[in-house]
């Protein structure tokens, strides 16, 4: 395979889940890392890692200037991903500040752009392996149709504008670190609030951040990659009640027991949605479509193409990751205090 040298990277994003495992495996291959972050933004351990730190926006395009000069590699992670934001903050990050790092990427004459989009803008529930052939349908929420539609932005961007972008399309990402996937189940357990949606016997799309962070240097490194689409997951999936006996293992509680089906679970997540104000992110209703959606239907994800084309395959298994997480939320369930960085915001993820 033809292969291209990571010698400057710029991370958007960096400061989320994903990112913060993407910037150390790039200072792990000896790459000169630089992030964008905001004025805000506590980032001592970038810097005592010699990680370069821009202050800026995506949504700020003057900011994206500098940060970009003489990278040749941009990393787009950022994004907001949250249960119920207003639909201006989803849009004004995920596709204008799609857009703008776009722009900024062809002027500065980066080398490639890595998108980091979802799996979840293929939709959910269609009951076969999706593929990258496949049209994008994603569920009529903020979320999944911002990041549909910057999906689609950059593809035109390719199209129309030769960027030399490659998009990723991850499944759920979880491990250490994570305080939103991860953490919100191991938390509905200990507290007795979790649920089974039907039989529970329905695929879910989970995979290993660590998995996703090398499917994501082979993009970046494979030239092959310009200008194509590449799921990253885990295909030897667990079913949704496999995974909830296992982190209930992992962690120490008592697996839920209640189980909940699913058309009546949906009728009254749209019921929720509808009753509270997405304008007000201080009232979020009790349940959501997509994650009924998400853990109660038939979800799986071909990887057929990132296997052959780059040489991706998951080396975690979902239950080693598992236990790997849960280690995690355990010691920092002991030392409230300690973490592996500082969130500025639970809702504002790389993905």
């Amino acid at each position: 395979m033809s292969e291209t040298s990571l010698n400057v990277a710029l991370v958007t994003g960096a400061t989320g889940f994903v990112g913060h495992h993407l910037v150390a495996a790039l200072s792990r291959r000896g790459c000169a890392v630089r992030v964008l972050a905001w004025p805000t933004e506590c980032t001592s351990a970038l810097e005592q890692a010699n990680v370069s730190v821009y202050r800026g926006d995506v949504c700020q395009p003057e900011t994206l200037i500098e940060p970009m000069r003489g990278a040749d590699t941009v990393f787009h992670l950022a994004g907001i991903h949250g249960p119920w934001r207003p639909k201006r903050d989803y849009y004004s990050v995920n596709v204008r500040g799609t857009e703008n790092v776009c722009r900024a990427a062809l002027a500065a004459g980066t080398r490639r752009l890595i998108h980091v989009s979802t799996w979840a803008v293929y939709g959910t529930g269609l009951g076969q392996p999706l593929d990258e052939s496949m049209p994008l349908k994603p569920l009529s929420d903020h979320y999944t149709m911002s990041k549909a539609e910057a999906d689609g932005l950059v593809q035109r961007f390719i199209a129309e504008e030769q960027l030399p972008a490659t998009i990723i399309r991850p499944g759920i990402m979880f491990g250490p670190g994570d305080k939103v996937n991860f953490t919100r189940m191991a938390d509905s357990l200990v507290r007795g609030r979790a649920i089974i949606i039907g039989s529970g016997n329905n695929p879910i799309v989970f995979v290993y951040v660590t998995d996703v962070v090398e499917g994501l240097l082979m993009a970046a490194t494979q030239n092959r990659a310009v200008r194509q689409v590449y799921n990253l997951s885990n295909d030897d999936a667990l079913t949704q009640q496999e995974f909830w006996r296992t982190i209930a293992k992992e962690i120490g509680t008592a697996p839920p027991r209640l189980h909940l089906p699913y058309r009546p679970l949906r009728a009254l997540a749209y019921i929720s949605e509808v009753l509270v104000n997405p304008d007000d992110p201080r009232r979020q209703p009790l349940i959501t479509r997509l994650g009924v959606e998400l853990f109660g239907t038939d979800n799986r994800v071909s990887i057929d193409k990132a296997r052959r084309e780059l040489g991706y395959a998951p080396r975690v298994s979902l239950h080693e990751g598992l236990h790997l997480a849960a280690s995690w939320y355990l010691q920092q369930k002991e030392e409230p205090t300690k973490g592996l960085r500082r969130e500025t915001s639970e809702t504002t993820q790389s993905v």
